[in-house]
């Protein structure tokens, strides 16, 4: 039960510990470190990788000395 702004127990006494607000989760879209931008940083890194490695397979040249070699 809440009285004047101060919660109080069943024998009515006064609660001296604060009133936790609610708790809600936004699921609305954030910038920044959220886990959809880590799920996708992290599958364009896997993506970019494989390429790598088929290019180097493909051409026998790494993309370093590749870009040099022009």
């Amino acid at each position: 039960m809440a009285t004047g702004g101060y919660t109080t127990e069943d024998g009515g006494r006064l609660n001296i510990y604060a009133i936790e607000p609610k708790v809600y989760v936004d699921d609305s879209q954030q910038f920044g470190f959220n886990e959809y931008a880590e799920k996708l940083n992290g599958r364009l890194a896997m993506i970019g990788f494989v390429s790598a490695v088929l290019f180097e397979a493909v051409t026998g040249h790494g993309i370093v000395t590749w870009l040099v070699n022009l």
